[in-house]
């Protein structure tokens, strides 16, 4: 992935991100009690984490989730997780519980699984390039509002503006792309004009290698290879300028 340079938020930004890597940042939340202590709940397709302070340092600075309220009676903290990020944490990182919201029993990773695909059909995909970018120490929001899918900050948005407006593609599936981004232009040049208004690349994710039959299993995501593109607005006029000094240079 070639880097269009950060854009940080403020003097010596870069040397506190520098100095507090996200990598490092992972690990400790990977190492920590959380699943010990903590547990998920969801209501649609969102899930509801309760916790304490010191966990709750950890998620805000690794930039998981959102903190909705706190409790003035005790130290409980509550966040909000979306579907790529809680499969992230009990997957991936493994640093927490997820209980059904009926029973308030534990629930397996395969149920878990199937929930998620129960709630979105496109999830596997998603999470895929979700869990590709994470693993790359990029932190990844959702990219609603300059409609793609996913929006990769360098470090912790508060020290720094997102780099890559993310869309997730698939190789063709019955004969169309499901997540269609790509295929309707009209919606492909209005996300082009938007992130190039603040400064973004668009970074398309091309999900490949696996069968749609195969999306029901987790082990899909072993299948799934990644592709990297980027796309960025043909501006004629400057196309010509430079052809037009590279010819000056030739003569």
């Amino acid at each position: 992935m070639e880097l269009s340079g950060p854009r940080w938020k403020g003097k010596d930004f870069d040397k506190i991100a520098n100095s507090n890597p996200m990598f490092q940042i992972i690990t400790q939340l990977k190492s920590s009690p959380l699943s010990a202590k903590t547990t998920v709940t969801f209501d649609g397709t969102t899930s509801y984490l309760q916790t304490i302070p010191v966990h709750t340092d950890l998620l805000n600075r690794a930039c998981f989730g959102r903190e909705i309220f706190n409790s003035p009676k005790n130290d409980e903290q509550h966040f909000q997780f979306d579907l790529e990020e809680t499969f992230y944490l009990y997957h991936e990182l493994k640093c927490i519980n997820v209980i059904s919201r009926d029973d308030k029993t534990p629930i397996s990773e395969e149920e878990l699984w199937n929930y998620m695909i129960n709630e979105n059909q496109l999830f596997p995909v998603l999470y895929k390039a979700y869990s590709y970018l994470r693993n790359k120490n990029w932190v990844v929001r959702s990219g609603h509002q300059y409609k793609v899918d996913f929006v990769a900050y360098r470090h912790h948005p508060a020290l720094v503006h997102s780099e890559y407006a993310v869309i997730v593609d698939l190789e063709e599936m019955r004969g169309e792309r499901i997540l269609g981004k790509l295929k309707d232009l009209s919606d492909l040049n209005g996300s082009i004009r938007i992130c190039n208004s603040v400064a973004k690349t668009i970074l398309v994710l091309g999900i490949r290698g696996f069968d749609e039959k195969d999306l029901c299993s987790l082990n899909c995501l072993e299948k799934m290879i990644v592709d990297e593109r980027t796309i960025t607005r043909w501006i004629p006029s400057q196309s010509r300028d430079l052809r037009e000094a590279s010819e000056n240079d030739e003569n």
